[in-house]
């Protein structure tokens, strides 16, 4: 019998702000909501955003007048609005209007005459140019001669052609929540977004530890473009070019796996398994696929899975631009026919679109198998059974869609179908599509979505694309598909892609629904939730998510009412604990988890025995397994 991976804890940031308690889907479907709730999310967000203060527990303005949520949002709120989700990237990341370059210049005498200049000494290069002559006329200073001609570069700036991203709130600045000297964005995305899902658990990680070997806790994550900023491999490959020195942290802390470094090593102190697997923009997704292996298997029973990524630099817009793939400035004027260009727009899932938009994110959960989940009173909030991957086989683009996502979510349907009904999936389920906003993926994605739905009877299957409100986060992508889907089962609201005026022509559709306004359907109403991702080089995963409800009717008949109501009643005291975090954290206390030099483990401690391993610092000893795989192989 198969454990269940049930979701546990979910937390994080993207440009629509904390994840937790489904503050980011509110955003995202902010004029959905009853008044109570759009107050508070906007309230919290005025926090982040640093234009109301909290003392002795109250928002004040800048005259220390006290403002309840009501008057936030009055006050704020559309401020609030045009600094999130995706919108036109702001200074402090990069200035699109005048982003750096170096312009090669050919330098020479007038009418092939030489040329004289003065340099210090010190800046002379080495070796000196055959063509150049060097005199000295000081100590420290040398006349040169340039004969012909010689080739500079001289610094220039120029309009980068494309303009929008998925920015965090403006103002909210991850590096300002904990000691985060040298530390990378993405790794500082890292630190508060896995402290978000932890505290959102609502039991304290000793305890969860506690309660479990030291091998039975596993971490999956990383991000796939690296840190490319200039504490990370951003600043590795300038520095050389830019006359610089490499620092000893630039390297270490560029590499792809530091986000599951950095959880074990900073904020859990594990020792149990760990990795990241890289699938391009469904790396979310190829990372959740091996924690639901290792509960179902029952190699672990905690799993944190998530991803971070900060890719608005300079070089990912270059390089994304100069594959096509972004939207740029001059495809959204076509798109819209006027010149006064829309960038919170930019995002056309599904629409007349023109490129996908970069975003940064950091989204992360927090899995246990049921019986763990029971047993701790955890609040469960969906359930994770499997995640299917396939590629695309032979390729003639590395870039271009292929099949495999056919196999991906064929199979991901049937097995959702098998488990909760094939009634169920028809009438009560619907899709987080990729979406991500590309002329060739509006008609790849949809075919293949229409055509799975033709095959298993679905007549009208609702489709929404959660990139449009946040850009493509690349790594997280699917985390924040899958973090939006659980606001949905929350909520009982499908949010619409509101950034396109319809669909485009060409998207198929005689078996779908993409919404373009937000569909309300009540609660309880959602059962299943299919998140589908594609990325390049033939990277497919789709997966399915189960609803609060579903989940707790399959666990009530697999552990009987007696310890189904048991466990409800511890689950009182976790809710409470949680809702004190959020209240925190809606003052903007984050409470971030950061470990640096704490709780060391002596290897000299570690007692080993010919049947287990006692580690310092955990109650339960490591157990060998008993292995009889290959016994029946053996004389």
């Amino acid at each position: 019998m198969s454990r269940l991976p049930v979701i546990v804890g979910f937390g994080g940031y993207n440009a629509a702000g904390r994840s937790s308690f489904h503050h980011g889907f509110r955003r995202t479907v902010i004029d959905s909501l009853d008044p109570r709730a759009r107050q508070e999310t906007l309230a919290g967000l005025a926090v982040m955003m640093k234009l109301v203060k909290v003392v002795d527990g109250e928002y004040r303005d800048d005259t220390g007048a006290t403002l309840t949520p009501a008057d936030i949002e009055a006050r704020h709120a559309q401020r609030i609005l045009d600094s999130t989700l995706v919108r036109r990237i702001e200074k402090q990341y990069l200035d699109v209007d005048a982003a750096y370059w170096q312009k090669n210049v050919t330098v020479a005498g007038v009418e092939g005459a030489p040329l004289t200049f003065c340099v210090p000494l010190k800046q002379l290069p080495e070796p000196v140019p055959a063509n150049w002559s060097v005199e000295s006329i000081s100590a420290t200073e040398a006349r040169v001669t340039l004969h012909e001609s010689c080739e500079f570069k001289i610094e220039s700036y120029r309009s980068l052609p494309v303009k929008s991203a998925g920015q965090l709130p403006s103002g909210f600045e991850p590096s300002e929540l904990y000691n985060s000297r040298f530390h990378p964005r993405g790794l500082q995305l890292t630190i508060v977004g896995v402290t978000d899902a932890l505290r959102s658990v609502g039991i304290d990680w000793k305890t969860i530890v506690e309660h479990v070997a030291p091998d039975e806790i596993a971490v999956f994550a990383g991000s796939i473009m690296s840190q490319l900023d200039e504490n990370g491999f951003g600043g590795l490959m300038q520095s050389r070019l830019k006359g610089g020195r490499v620092t000893a942290k630039q390297l270490p802390l560029g590499l792809n796996t530091m986000p599951a470094d950095f959880i074990n090593a900073y904020v859990l102190g594990s020792v149990g398994t760990t990795g990241s697997v890289t699938g391009a923009c469904a790396t979310f997704l190829y990372n959740l696929q091996k924690g639901v292996d290792c509960i179902t298997s029952g190699r672990a029973r905690v799993v944190i899975v998530g991803n971070s990524e900060a890719p608005i630099t300079l070089e990912c817009i270059d390089g994304y631009g100069a594959m096509g793939a972004l939207a740029t400035e001059e495809g959204l004027r076509l798109i819209e026919g006027r010149d006064d260009v829309d960038f919170r727009r930019a995002s056309r899932p599904f629409g007349e679109n023109c490129g996908f938009t970069l975003a940064e994110s950091a989204q992360y959960v927090v899995l246990m198998d049921d019986e763990l989940a029971l047993e701790l009173g955890a609040d469960i909030h969906g359930a994770v059974p499997d995640v299917f991957i396939n590629a695309d086989g032979f390729k003639k683009s590395i870039s271009a869609p292929g099949p495999g996502n056919y196999l991906t979510m064929a199979k991901a349907v049937a097995g959702a179908a098998q488990l909760v009904g094939i009634d169920a999936v028809r009438r009560r389920s619907f899709i987080h599509a990729h979406g991500s906003s590309t002329p060739a993926n509006r008609v790849t994605e949809s075919e293949l979505l229409d055509r799975v739905a033709a095959a298993f009877g679905i007549e009208s299957w609702p489709v929404t694309a959660v990139k449009a409100f946040v850009g493509h986060s690349l790594a997280p992508a699917s985390g924040d598909q899958l973090i939006s889907a659980l606001g949905s089962f929350k909520y009982g609201i499908v949010p619409g892609i509101k950034t396109i005026d319809g669909v485009a022509h060409d998207v198929h559709q005689q078996h779908l629904r993409i919404v373009t306004q937000d569909l309300k359907l009540g609660d309880n109403t959602l059962d299943v939730c299919f998140i589908n991702s594609k990325g390049f080089g033939g990277n497919n995963a789709s997966g399915y998510v189960l609803a609060p409800q579903v989940v707790e009717r399959m666990l009530r008949k697999r552990h009987g009412d007696a310890a189904f109501a048991a466990y409800r009643e511890r689950r009182e005291q976790t809710r409470a604990n949680a809702l004190r975090y959020e209240e925190q954290a809606l003052k903007g206390q984050f409470d971030i988890i950061y470990n640096f030099g704490q709780d060391l483990i002596d290897d000299r401690d570690i007692r080993i025995s010919d049947s287990r391993i006692e580690v310092p610092g955990f109650a339960q000893p490591l157990e060998y397994p008993k292995d009889a795989r290959f016994l029946d192989m053996l004389d």
